[in-house]
């Protein structure tokens, strides 16, 4: 079982990282993607957004896997019965069997669901490593690569109450440090981005966030001395 998990912790570290973090209309999620067509993050369901590091073929299985079971338990019962504790407990369930299970090999994927709530105390974030246990996150999360550091320079930095853009710059300035503690840049272009907006007046909360709007965002956490300021949730 540790050379198994060994395996899929290697597998994880190799993919690039993703950070999510709570701001005050919501959650946004932000990650280091050159591809257009290969998704980090995604959709579930009304409230429910997933962002995953690793195999893309393999949290590709487990995204549609969510999708199909979101979709048969609110035509079934109701759409206010599909949450992301529930969707958490059943990715789970299935990265638990794969991990133990001795004729596969265990999935190189860690997960994060994230749920957005009428206000920010109800929102919620579970990380789902590769062997299937359940971490309740709060703030900020961070998966793949360089992960560990990541999550510490979030765990300073990271405050209630901030507007998506700081939000943004923030998660940028993570996700820019290499291992050696040296910063390089990353270029919009290669940033895919996606917010959980509480605000959007439609049921689905779920938005991609790229182009010129993006761009705007990362320059409006700037002062014209590179102070932060304040921008407001940036969305459109």
């Amino acid at each position: 079982m540790a050379d198994r998990a060994e395996y899929a912790r290697k597998g994880i570290a190799r993919g690039r990282s993703l950070v999510v973090l709570q701001y005050a209309d919501g959650i946004v999620f932000v990650g280091e993607n050159p591809s257009r067509a290969l998704h980090k993050f995604s959709e579930i369901y009304d409230r429910i957004g997933f962002a995953a590091a690793g195999k893309y073929n393999e949290y590709e299985n487990l995204r549609i896997g969510g999708v199909r079971y979101a979709d048969l338990r609110g035509y079934t019962y109701d759409r206010n019965d599909v949450t992301a504790r529930g969707l958490a407990n059943v990715y789970a369930q299935t990265l638990g069997t794969i991990f133990s299970s001795v004729g596969e090999k265990p999935y190189e994927v860690e997960l994060v669901v994230a749920e957005v709530g009428e206000t920010p105390e109800q929102d919620q974030i579970y990380r789902l490593p590769h062997d299937g246990s359940i971490v309740d996150e709060h703030g900020s999360v961070a998966v793949g690569g360089n992960a560990e550091q990541i999550s510490s320079y979030l765990d300073q930095r990271h405050r209630d109450g901030m507007s998506l853009a700081e939000a943004l710059k923030l998660a940028v300035q993570a996700l820019s440090r290499d291992t050696n503690g040296s910063q390089r840049e990353i270029p919009a272009e290669r940033l895919e981005v996606a917010v959980l907006d509480r605000t959007r007046p439609q049921k689905r909360k779920f938005k991609r966030i790229g182009g010129a709007q993006l761009s705007r965002l990362l320059e409006a956490a700037d002062g014209p001395d590179g102070s932060k300021e304040s921008s407001g949730s940036g969305t459109e």
